[in-house]
């Protein structure tokens, strides 16, 4: 006789979700309609689910700690090959103390999100503070505050629906700061208000986990409408190959409030590259990646798909040209598509002082680069 529990009950909803995420969102209703497409929409899903038990499964935000959000081997939401993001679950309820370091950032900033409890996907940022205003000390060592009494410096208040907050290190080096683990950050936080113990895991301590993953996995699939069928922020276009001009998110869920974004689709022949010509804004970091169309970067460990300034060689004038194309053209600033046809082409500009241009595509057949 099969024993039944909470937590079989709530084992039971996730594997019905999970297929049903694979009926529906793996297939036409979500524009998928080619085997590549169904393969690549399963090794989404796993990702997520991957991360879904790491930064879900188990959390208390009475205890939080910080847990690597993605790695080279667990993407999703827009990751960045040049980022080390970590988040932690936060309640207004409590205040908080958070101990980090730069570690030789270009940009670090800690957000507030809203909307994300019990695994759901954040529905907008309430708080932001990022290194320029932050006091660190000499050797890059800072201190936060969250919630609690107000104070003068390195301090965010906590709304009554704070219930995420997330850090970002991004990094302009030579080599992508993502697959380096001598970048890893070390930053940890500490609630200052926990009264009590925390019970040992139990029945229902288990299930609320195991549906905290399925709401995580669920609000990052089906909760999410194909990209052509909902509201899009203004820094998302639909046209291959056009990039918006780059704009801040606003309070946009799981953006950086102080960035510039700019993302559009590529589209190119099996013979064909995209040349993209522009230039740097005047910014803290900028850089540009692909992604597919799922939100995930490709292969940063093994191929070249995403540029900072740093690994960015410049044209006399100080514009860049980068070819973005299936194989190498032999010229400097190749964006490796891994042979996709169809891609997503995503730029990120920090704490920009002055004008942003759009950078500006033209499709070329790739024998014209190469003669």
């Amino acid at each position: 006789m099969t024993i039944q529990t909470e937590s079989r009950t709530a084992l039971a909803e996730l594997i019905s979700l999970l297929q049903e995420i694979d009926s529906r969102w793996s297939g036409p209703e979500w524009n998928l309609h080619s085997p590549e497409d169904i393969v690549a929409s399963h090794r989404s899903l796993m990702h997520t689910l991957e991360t879904a038990l790491v930064g879900y499964f188990e959390q208390d935000a009475s205890r939080p700690d910080f847990r690597r959000i993605v790695t080279p081997s667990r993407k999703l939401t827009g990751d960045n090959s040049d980022a080390i993001y970590f988040d932690a679950p936060i309640s207004g309820e409590h205040a908080y103390i958070i101990h980090g370091s730069m570690h030789g950032a270009a940009y670090f900033s800690l957000t507030i999100e809203e909307g994300a409890e019990d695994g759901l996907m954040a529905s907008n940022t309430a708080g932001v503070i990022n290194d320029q205003q932050l006091e660190i000390d000499s050797n890059g060592h800072f201190t936060v505050y969250l919630g609690g009494e107000p104070r003068d410096k390195n301090w965010l208040a906590l709304t009554p629906g704070a219930s995420r907050v997330t850090t970002r290190h991004y990094f302009e080096h030579e080599i992508c700061a993502a697959k380096d683990p001598d970048l890893e950050p070390r930053i940890r936080i500490e609630c200052l208000t926990a009264k009590h113990l925390p019970e040992p895991p139990n029945d229902a301590s288990v299930a609320a986990g195991i549906r905290r993953v399925g709401n995580a996995v669920r609000s990052r699939t089906l909760g999410m409408p194909p990209m052509a069928n909902g509201p899009l922020p203004p820094f998302v276009g639909l046209t291959p190959n056009e990039f918006p001009v780059p704009v801040p998110p606003g309070d946009f869920g799981l953006a950086a409030y102080d960035a510039h974004y700019s993302m559009a689709p590529f589209f190119i022949g099996p013979d064909e590259a995209l040349v993209i010509t522009g230039r740097w804004p005047e910014c803290h970091f900028g850089n540009v990646c692909l992604w597919n169309r799922f939100q995930q970067t490709l292969d940063y460990r093994s191929r070249s798909v995403s540029l900072n300034r740093a690994q960015t060689p410049l044209e006399p004038d100080g514009s860049f040209r980068m070819i973005l194309a299936h194989q190498d053209p032999g010229q400097p600033n190749w964006l490796d598509t891994e042979g996709n046809p169809f891609g997503l082409v995503f730029w990120r500009f920090f704490l920009v002082t002055g004008d942003v241009e759009a950078p500006q595509a033209q499709v070329v057949k790739l024998a014209d680069l190469t003669n």
